[in-house]
């Protein structure tokens, strides 16, 4: 591979929660005395991101001048290129698109514009925790509609089920995951089409999250939720951001792509009216370094990256962990993993799980918070030297201890 995907990077006092967070209130406790932390809980990467960001960012601190300053056409141009290449978008123009801080407070923005508080939003379930705590934080009912697995194991939306509560709550407002956080399902076309209809004859607006659409396992392929139908351009905003494929959240900014004229202006006023929703000059630069040829390279090569890492993830569970579920993610680098069998054997909770992981330095994530009853939510992007000797430590210590 042209970049290293191998090498421990050492993150401690570097102004990262994955490890200098450990140990505090609704976080994984620090290892025993013995162990060190493999960080596998918060989602972001545990690699060196891809060069050309941080040769932008210094080329631009270079100059000693930070002043007020507007978006490049570079900017956007870069923004249509990658939407371009990776994604086949076609008929994106600059004022498509929309600066955000991030992902979340824009999809709060966005539903501000046609909701009410206390308005009934459709989730799927498992739900990724970030939309729970914005939803309700802002007044907004959240009902679920939870996602079911098929016979090959495969998450699915549950279309009846979406139907009939859009019917019977009279919900106008969905947020949809593509692809989905935490299960990592990657929506096919169909899929898609069959929501989007559905979405259509109950007149419901759909917000699109695809911050993880660049982080695509296999041969897998990531369908923006617009492209479906004409209907779907015009009803769906969506959500992307460099920060999860390039592991830049510290450095701030995502953007919308909004298509329906109505409502996009109604999302730019709505994004202002805090007076927060500013970008950073260097957050600018960083969105055009990673979006350099370079950045395509280095994308594809940490796809490659991940997909090993879960299909070794994946097989070792199925062979060592008797018990344990997972369904197969197709894309995101996190595992959502069920332990219900297991925990019902041994007579253990999904806690007693977690804290003999976070003691001998295993630090997966609480998967109760996104809905899934007795879940781990593991992140696997780090060297593969790392997840094996984690995955080594779980089974020594946790799912099959003497």
């Amino acid at each position: 591979m042209q970049y290293d995907f191998t090498s421990l990077m050492d993150r401690h006092g570097k102004d990262a929660i994955a490890v200098d967070g450990v140990g505090n209130p609704g976080s994984p406790q620090a290892p025993k005395e013995g162990f060190d932390l493999i960080p596998m809980w918060i989602a972001d990467m545990n690699f060196p991101t891809c060069p050309t960001i941080q040769q932008a960012i210094i080329a631009r601190t270079q100059h000693p001048a930070f002043g007020y300053f507007s978006p490049t056409e570079e900017y956007y141009d870069s923004i249509i290129r990658w939407q371009g290449t990776r994604n086949g978008v076609q008929g994106l123009a600059k004022e498509h698109i929309g600066y955000e801080n991030g992902v979340l407070g824009g999809v709060i923005s966005a539903l501000n514009c046609v909701c009410s508080r206390g308005d009934k939003v459709l989730l799927h379930s498992p739900t990724y925790i970030g939309f729970t705590h914005c939803l309700e934080n802002n007044g907004y009912q959240i009902i679920h509609s939870p996602l079911v697995k098929d016979e090959a194991n495969v998450w699915r939306m549950d279309f009846a089920d979406m139907e009939r509560r859009l019917k019977e709550e009279h919900i106008h407002a969905a947020i949809l995951c593509n692809p989905h956080n935490p299960c990592g399902r990657v929506w096919e076309k169909w899929e898609l089409e069959k929501a989007m209809e559905l979405f259509r004859k109950y007149d419901v607006y759909v917000i699109s999250d695809e911050i993880w659409s660049d982080i695509i396992l296999g041969t897998n392929h990531h369908t923006p939720t617009q492209s479906v139908s004409d209907d779907a351009r015009n009803r769906v905003c969506a959500f992307y951001a460099p920060s999860k494929t390039f592991n830049l959240a510290g450095l701030i900014g995502s953007y919308h792509i909004c298509y329906n004229s109505w409502w996009r202006d109604r999302l730019e006023k709505e994004s202002s009216l805090c007076h927060y929703n500013s970008m950073n000059v260097l957050s600018m630069h960083a969105l055009i370094g990673a979006y350099r040829p370079e950045g395509y390279v280095w994308t594809d090569e940490l796809r490659q990256t991940l997909t090993g890492n879960i299909d070794f993830a994946v097989d070792y569970i199925e062979k060592h962990f008797p018990g344990i579920s997972v369904s197969k993610p197709q894309g995101t680098y996190m595992l959502f993993v069920d332990c219900t069998d297991w925990c019902a054997a041994h007579g253990k909770t999904i806690q007693d799980v977690e804290k003999a992981c976070w003691a001998v330095g295993a630090a997966v994530q609480d998967g109760v918070m996104f809905h899934g009853p007795c879940h781990l939510r593991i992140n696997l992007a780090s060297p593969r030297a790392r997840i094996e000797e984690a995955f080594h430590r779980m089974d020594r210590y946790a799912f099959n201890a003497k």
